[in-house]
């Protein structure tokens, strides 16, 4: 299975004990599905990793990959500081029927480029489907150049790779470098990404406006109607910006509920949105014209 196209890197929609709501994950991931998303991607940043309980990330993996049923690909993020506990997930992922893993480096014992081949390709040794290597120098305290990729394409399943700067001249140095081994999906800036080669886009904003997000790839990538996807890219650029910040997982959340998903608040450490910050969701919105989806 090939991976291209927008991902939406999901929220984890969470009871007010912090307990995964599986009547919303339904919902929203069977409306991402319709709405033509390309990809979902669970258990990343957004998804909170670091603050889920082990009992429930375990239910969210499985309720996940059971309620897509192959009908898209499916990652899982399975980072680790400890790269034995990385191995855990990512096997653990693989036998519940993950497509793919998505790991960003250890993200405080700043490693070499050594230490990053060595903790990539242990756990390659350990499974058969892709891994997408997350590089956000600003969360992992390490930046994994081009030249770093081109290091890491000669492990046998990295196949992928999150790029996450604001310097998207990368995406070129990186397939051409790797020998078009890794194919780059845009973090951060993932129209600009696409307009320098990228395969697809990891996408945040894609939470709340699946469809658009996908046009935006469809246009460029297959139609290669520019002027359309800028266009669709200057609509969309409000919510962009609002999940982009260090609200980004709250915002997304908040959105969420005011379109009927009840996806609940974000886990401690985060706090929910102020009564400011929940005003300017509101009017981006009603600007947008978005739409209670579930009633």
């Amino acid at each position: 299975m090939k991976f291209k196209g927008t991902f939406s890197v999901t929220v984890t929609p969470t009871k007010n004990n912090g307990d995964i709501n599986i009547k919303s994950l339904k919902n929203y991931f069977n409306w991402q599905i319709k709405k033509k998303i390309s990809g979902l991607v669970i258990l990343g940043s957004t998804g909170e990793f670091l603050s889920i309980k082990k009992k429930n990330r375990l239910i969210m993996i499985k309720e996940s990959i059971a309620i897509v049923d192959k009908r898209i690909p499916l990652l899982v993020g399975t980072a680790a500081e400890d790269t034995n506990d990385a191995i855990k997930y990512s096997v653990e992922a693989q036998k519940l029927g993950a497509d793919g893993v998505m790991i960003i480096p250890p993200f405080y014992s700043t490693p070499t480029n050594e230490e990053l081949f060595n903790h990539f390709n242990m756990i390659s040794r350990e499974i058969d489907i892709p891994i997408m290597v997350y590089n956000n120098p600003a969360t992992s305290n390490v930046d994994m150049l081009p030249e770093t990729f081109a290091e890491l394409s000669k492990i046998k399943n990295v196949n992928y790779c999150k790029e996450s700067t604001m310097d998207v001249t990368r995406v070129k140095d990186i397939v051409r470098l790797s020998k078009e081994k890794i194919k780059v999906f845009g973090g951060i800036m993932g129209y600009e990404s696409y307009l320098n080669g990228a395969d697809g886009w990891v996408s945040v904003p894609s939470n709340l406006v699946p469809n658009e997000c996908s046009d935006i790839y469809k246009n460029i990538k297959l139609k290669k109607d520019f002027t359309k996807a800028k266009k669709i890219y200057d609509h969309i650029t409000p919510i962009i910006k609002l999940v982009s910040g260090h609200y980004y997982v709250a915002a997304t959340k908040y959105m969420l509920n005011l379109m009927g998903f009840n996806v609940g608040k974000p886990l401690l450490p985060r706090l929910d949105l102020d009564s400011k910050k929940k005003k300017e969701c509101q009017k981006i919105f009603k600007k947008l014209n978005l739409k209670k989806i579930i009633k």
